[in-house]
């Protein structure tokens, strides 16, 4: 029973180290990604479609995206979901495919884009601590079926796991922090 409780509060601070790389994918840093666009959503034919759905997304080099629509119908739709999106990025539309040249950052910029990292790395440290609280309070359940030391080795190794993952946070956001004064 208490393998599994750990196991499962790994598996859910793994899940939340993923949605933080995942939310760092999506902040801008001067280079092109397909990631900057990877969570747009096209309407098409009535429906929100989501965009690698609809078209291919490279990266011919790197400061310009290129969309490829599978359906040439489609490229104002997916212009006007880029232009209307939060990602700031101006795309060029030449009847065939969708360039968007991905502009320097101005140095105002990249510190907006360095607190909203460190919003997002906050937010995923709460989310490990949550999940910390909620294993020491599966682990005080179980009082009656183990004893005290049975009870602290748990306790000290869903910190020790906390810790980790709270430290690979750390790591992450430097990386992202050093990529974003990157000129």
């Amino acid at each position: 029973m208490s393998e599994i409780l750990i196991n499962d509060l790994e598996a859910k601070m793994k899940m939340s180290l993923n949605h933080l790389v995942d939310e760092f994918s999506t902040i801008r840093t001067g280079r092109a990604n397909p990631a900057l666009v990877d969570k747009l959503s096209v309407e098409y034919y009535g429906t929100k479609t989501p965009l690698q759905q609809l078209a291919s997304i490279s990266v011919p080099d790197p400061r310009l995206l290129l969309i490829q629509p599978f359906d040439k119908n489609s490229l104002n739709e997916i212009e006007k979901s880029i232009l209307n999106s939060d990602i700031g990025l101006n795309p060029s539309n030449d009847g065939e495919v969708i360039r968007i040249p991905i502009p320097p950052l101005s140095e105002e910029r990249r510190k907006e884009l360095g607190k909203v990292a460190s919003k997002a790395s906050e937010d995923a440290k709460v989310s490990i601590r949550n999940h910390r609280r909620y294993g020491i309070d599966e682990i005080n359940k179980l009082k009656d079926d183990h004893s005290a030391d049975e009870l602290k080795r748990l306790e000290s190794k869903v910190q020790e796991m906390t810790n980790k993952y709270v430290l690979k946070i750390d790591e992450l956001l430097l990386v992202k922090q050093n990529e974003l004064l990157e000129v």
